[in-house]
């Protein structure tokens, strides 16, 4: 054998070209950058909210002004410091958020941190069960939309995916209540299970707030089936919201697939047209469900809002409109940075899963 060229791997070592290594280290860098944008993400959320809601006075005052006489709210006021310079209150109340403390609720004396823990696995379990439904029935139709392209059941489905997001949430709970709750009477009205389910889960050892899951802790198919059926219109009517974003995107991005170079090869080979959808285009197009999935969780999270309110469904939704109600502005502050946390983590998570399955995320 003749001697070794000088740019030849040694024996023993393998050869990683340069391509590889800047691979790796963009996914890294990109990871670490969009995780360092989550924090003046939730600081700009948490930031507007705060003086928004100082913009109309101090708390004490827009809770409880003219339930107390003036001696009594000044006192109220001096004691909980909302008397100080605003940015004094400001700073303190980012110290808090830091070490978890979020403070306690005016109208009804709770910590907010046990409102956030009692009601926001009830609207994570809301929004879940929204997307299940809004993967159900926009994905399919995107397809079926995309196969009968410029024909009459892909106007009727863009008709379709149109009314469902531009539907008001309110509006369409109303009347899927007024369907199958009074007309056709097969469907829970209102809340998230029977009085007698509650009480079956009620004293559970290990029960984790999510009643799909303390249901099957009963271990009673009769309590199961009555969490379900309380979930079905709430999901529906959040889920279709979604739905209706998903099914244009699956459909333009099918549609934009199917005129590739490699499926035109795969249709002169005599790949039928079905099968040129359902195997060759059907996995590019679900990437782009996956990078706005981030942005649909902040459009569930301000939907479930309306929906709770509608269904009476028990989540933060829910307890978030009784606070502005009743002008509690420390628990809405509080609630609503738990959500942008939510949401700020939700968009990092499907960030890193995007750049994972397709690399030109991150470039």
């Amino acid at each position: 054998m003749g001697p070794e060229s000088p740019g030849s791997p040694t024996p023993g070592t393998s050869a990683v070209s340069p391509r590889s290594k800047s691979a790796g280290g963009g996914l890294g860098r990109y990871i670490v950058v969009r995780f360092l944008l989550i924090i003046p993400t939730i600081f700009i959320l948490v930031t507007l909210v705060f003086f928004l809601m100082r913009s109309t006075g101090d708390p004490i005052t827009a809770a409880l002004g003219g339930r107390l006489s003036g001696a009594q709210l000044q006192e109220r006021i001096h004691a909980a410091g909302y008397d100080r310079p605003i940015l004094v209150q400001y700073f303190e109340y980012l110290g808090q958020i830091v070490t978890g403390n979020f403070g306690t609720s005016i109208s009804d004396n709770r910590p907010i941190t046990t409102i956030l823990l009692t009601y926001g696995v009830a609207t994570l379990e809301l929004a879940f069960y929204a997307l299940i439904v809004a993967f159900i029935v926009g994905i399919p139709l995107g397809m079926l939309a995309a196969y009968h392209r410029d024909k009459g059941q892909d106007a009727a489905l863009r008709v379709f995916a149109i009314l469902c997001y531009a539907t008001p949430v309110f509006f369409a709970g109303i009347l899927l209540k007024l369907v199958f709750s009074v007309w056709l009477n097969v469907l829970p009205v209102a809340g998230r299970a029977s009085t007698s389910s509650e009480l079956a889960m009620q004293f559970l050892p290990t029960k984790t707030g999510i009643y799909l899951i303390d249901a099957f802790q009963t271990g009673d198919p009769a309590v199961i089936a009555d969490v379900l059926s309380h979930a079905v219109l709430p999901a529906i009517t959040l889920g279709l919201l979604t739905a209706g974003i998903f099914l244009r995107l699956v459909r333009t991005n099918v549609i934009g697939t199917l005129s590739t170079d490699y499926v035109d090869a795969a249709r002169s080979r005599g790949v039928s047209e079905y099968r040129l959808v359902r195997k060759h285009a059907y996995k590019p197009a679900l990437i782009p469900i996956i990078t706005v999935i981030g942005l649909q969780i902040a459009l569930l999270l301000g939907g479930a809002v309306l929906t709770e309110s509608t269904f009476e469904w028990k989540g933060l939704g829910f307890q978030l409109a009784q606070y502005l109600a009743a002008r509690d502005f420390v628990a809405v502050q509080g609630i609503v940075a738990l959500l942008a946390v939510i949401v700020a983590l939700t968009n990092f998570i499907v960030d890193v899963i995007a750049a994972l399955i397709d690399p030109r995320v991150r470039y």
